[in-house]
């Protein structure tokens, strides 16, 4: 049966950890506040681990953020190649052609269709469904990425025959994992710059 579950309760970090860097995490006024530090890269993540689900978020940006959500992480201890990261990164109004580290991709794999992304300091809806070998990525309600995880059978390959960065072939990644915030420094590695998080709900699929 599917069930509803809110991953923030509004007051404090109860549910997540960061391991590495968890200075870089704070709550203020009701949202998960995370500011970039110059060479420090780390994921807040659930404590639980979800497999099938949907998660739907808001997210508000700086200028210049680098940031992102972990889906599905098998190993806390090497998120960047266990786990699958949609990219939030400061690309409001570019134009096509697209590439797979902009904003809304499934990063490294999937170049995002289109770009939804509203400027920095605005709120963004996000909805992420993963369903098996299936990943969805709906940006400010227009979906942008959908992707077969089955397609991805070699390492460090895409279906389409270009590089990725991951040591594995997500066809043969565990289906089940955490869910995670990115902390990374800012666009040309800058420090202080803020990415804050609300809404952050789990339907279990």
């Amino acid at each position: 049966m599917a069930e509803s579950i809110e991953l923030f309760n509004g007051s404090d970090l109860s549910g997540w950890e960061d391991h590495k860097n968890p200075h870089l995490w704070t709550v203020e006024d009701g949202l998960i506040v995370c500011t970039s530090e110059a060479g420090k890269m780390s994921n807040l993540s659930t404590k639980a681990q979800f497999g099938d689900f949907e998660l739907t978020l808001e997210y508000n940006a700086d200028e210049k953020v680098n940031s992102g959500v972990f889906l599905r992480v098998s190993d806390l201890d090497d998120e960047v190649h266990t786990g699958l990261e949609i990219q939030i990164l400061d690309t409001y109004g570019k134009e096509p052609p697209f590439n797979r580290n902009d904003s809304g991709a499934l990063y490294d794999m999937v170049a995002p269709s289109s770009n939804p992304l509203r400027p920095a300091g605005a709120w963004n809806q996000m909805r992420l469904r993963c369903e098996g070998a299936r990943i969805e990525v709906e940006l400010n309600g227009v979906l942008i990425v959908e992707a077969d995880l089955d397609q991805f059978d070699t390492p460090g390959m895409n279906p389409d025959g270009t590089k990725n960065k991951f040591k594995y072939a997500w066809k043969t990644m565990p289906r089940v994992g955490h869910i995670g915030l990115q902390t990374h420094a800012g666009m040309g590695g800058l420090s202080d710059v803020k990415i804050r998080f609300r809404n952050l709900v789990v339907k279990t699929l």
